[in-house]
């Protein structure tokens, strides 16, 4: 009887769709923290400071920051390794293969921006989370993805994952471009030695892990003391660990890291994170508050700025032969697609926590990102539940006139 459950327990947790579900449950339960009469404890755990000192140097953090910079370094880390994967050898590393969710996910990020900054472009202030809306969440996306099984061509499945990959490199360019506070060179220049490290190691053939994740660490401190997001310490790290080459074991040191972290962020720093930033208090909440320019910028550029961004640009793209539509997938696929890339959730909160640091304006970021993220998955699911199954018999230009 135990080890049926067991391997019922081990058989859901490998389903495509348990890390989204896990995600949103913590979600959900973050929602419900900070509306009972534990809100108190909630708030206090997560202000509670957490110092790791050696000598003279200190990291002195509450557990918040703790986990929004030190567990999603994790997160970004592997985003680096699937991003190094997919650009090598996987579904990026040809123009073929990159050229419509390329084109989609530039879309993506460009129409939800500009709807936000349409709405807040009066306030220098709320201008600072102009990205916010331009993220999707993968984990998210995919696993309202792999609740349809079969309904949905792998060709389709595998054009959301690149979309929200090359998304997810956007951010990763914007956070360090645009979120970045004020810079101490001695920290950045020590940062940047252990990045040449890095590099020397991976041009020498070095494949033990474990040296990598030695320097990186150093790295991460570094990066962190020099006003760089911490967050991009880990992108940097994982794009010097080595794909091709093999380690002692006869494996590829990227895949074998990537295969073992894939579950502890999934089931672990993701539930966290979401635990951690999606709580917020309902409490006198009106619909005049949902529709503050921030909230409603936010909430529009996930549900129609993507919808507009993603589909638009990919129609665009196979208008003008940049691109082709896989042979079976069909144009109300795509934006069963385009819609499930409004669910920012993850990415667009993490981004909020960099824009803004205050508690009125964090507790606005939440309710647009919850609003959008929400009504994209929901509808995005719907669409795709009910849209029919293509053939796979010809190469779309774009949908009929």
């Amino acid at each position: 009887m135990a080890s049926s459950v067991m391997g019922k327990i081990r058989a859901l947790a490998h389903h495509e769709a348990a890390g989204g579900v896990l995600l949103m449950a913590a979600a959900v339960l973050a929602l419900i923290l900070d509306n009972s009469r534990f809100d108190w404890l909630y708030d206090s755990l997560l202000s509670t400071p957490v110092v790791v000192q050696i000598g003279a140097l200190s990291i002195d953090k509450p557990l918040l920051l703790w986990i929004n910079d030190g567990l999603m370094a994790v997160f970004f880390f592997l985003v680096g390794l699937e991003i190094k994967r997919e650009l090598m050898d996987g579904q990026l590393s040809t123009w073929k293969q990159a050229s419509l969710p390329a084109i989609a996910a530039a879309g993506g990020m460009l129409v939800p921006a500009l709807i936000y900054i349409g709405l807040n472009g009066g306030d220098p202030e709320s201008l600072r989370g102009w990205a916010i809306p331009a993220a999707t969440d993968i984990a998210f996306a995919l696993g309202v993805l792999a609740l349809l099984g079969r309904r949905v061509p792998v060709s389709l499945k595998v054009f959301l994952l690149a979309l929200a990959i090359l998304d997810d490199l956007g951010a990763i360019i914007i956070i360090a471009a645009f979120y970045t506070a004020e810079i101490s060179l001695t920290s950045l220049a020590v940062g940047l030695i252990g990045a040449t490290i890095l590099i020397l190691m991976n041009v020498k053939g070095v494949t033990r892990t474990a040296h990598y994740l030695i320097v990186g660490v150093i790295m991460w401190v570094c990066v962190l003391k020099s006003g760089v997001h911490a967050t991009l310490a880990g992108v940097i790290i994982a794009l010097t660990i080595p794909l091709r080459a093999k380690d002692a074991f006869g494996r590829s040191p990227l895949l074998a890291l990537e295969t073992s972290l894939h579950p502890f962020v999934a089931f672990g720093v993701m539930p966290i994170f979401a635990l951690a930033n999606a709580g917020v208090s309902l409490a006198e909440l009106s619909f005049a508050d949902i529709l503050a320019p921030i909230p409603l910028g936010i909430a529009l550029g996930l549900f129609v700025g993507k919808q507009v961004g993603v589909f638009g640009f990919a129609w665009l793209g196979t208008r003008l032969k940049f691109c082709a539509l896989p042979s079976d997938v069909s144009w109300l696929q795509v934006y069963g697609v385009a819609l499930l890339a409004g669910i920012g959730f993850t990415m667009s909160l993490f981004i909020g926590t960099l824009a803004f640091s205050d508690p009125e304006h964090a507790k606005a970021v939440r309710i647009g990102v919850l609003t959008g993220s929400t009504v994209s998955g929901i509808l995005g699911y719907l669409v795709l539940r009910f849209a029919p199954q293509v053939p796979a018999r010809r190469v779309a230009e774009g949908p009929a006139d």
